[in-house]
């Protein structure tokens, strides 16, 4: 039969959905560092068999988000103080190549694109439509500076970052920053000026970063700061 859905016993679909899903709440901060999985409440959660939720923290455990501990099982990893550090220092590192690179490689409609994004992203409603559209921003330049390690390099940091839970443009005032940081990096990306593209960058994740530190500080607190 043509368009019969797949049987539930096909775990591919069902465990893409299932990752897809897992991560969805890592980003939310649904499930927090430390969280537990446990695959009988998941399966019965997203309505399918354990087998897809397996393989579906398999592929968890291999981005690195999801550790074993003994006698608790699968665990959304904790990062340390030092690793947060060394994440926004790569990420500084790779996506400030990325303007740099982009300065010289993107088209102008690229760059016509990028500046429709954070002009949206100004008027965003909402923090969840503010996050999407930041987050098409920063795709959107890397993927103009015309560099396929590069992108599979930022990708696997990011999904390492998304343990941290929910943006940061959850904070108003950061928001409104980020839109003014986008404009600096996107006059640099006009004026076809490499390093300052990248300084740019740089500045721009450097603010992130201590607006993350200061909501991980909040989180060691007895009341939760994100």
């Amino acid at each position: 039969m043509a368009n019969a859905e797949p049987p539930m016993d096909d775990d591919g679909p069902q465990s893409n959905g299932a990752y897809r899903q897992i991560l969805a709440d890592i980003r939310a901060g649904v499930l927090l560092p430390g969280a537990r999985l446990r695959e009988t409440e998941l399966a019965d959660r997203f309505g399918i068999s354990r087998t897809p939720v397996r393989e579906a923290m398999r592929q968890l455990e291999a981005d690195g988000l999801v550790v074993h501990i003994p006698r608790q099982g699968a665990t959304i990893r904790v990062l340390d103080y030092s690793e947060v550090m060394e994440l926004y220092e790569m990420r500084a590192v790779l996506e400030g190549t990325a303007a740099r690179l982009a300065a010289r490689a993107a088209s102008d409609m690229e760059l016509d694109e990028l500046t429709a994004l954070n002009d949206e992203m100004a008027s965003a409603p909402n923090t969840a439509a503010a996050y999407e559209l930041n987050r098409q921003f920063h795709l959107t330049l890397l993927d103009a500076a015309k560099n396929r390690y590069l992108v599979k390099s930022v990708n696997a940091l990011q999904k390492t970052l998304l343990i941290l839970g929910p943006t940061t443009l959850i904070e108003p005032v950061r928001a409104t920053e980020a839109v003014a940081e986008h404009m600096a990096i996107i006059a640099a990306l006009r004026d076809r000026d490499g390093p300052q593209a990248e300084t740019a960058m740089r500045t721009h994740i450097e603010a992130a970063h201590r607006v993350r530190l200061r909501a991980l500080r909040g989180r060691e607190r007895p009341t939760e700061g994100i």
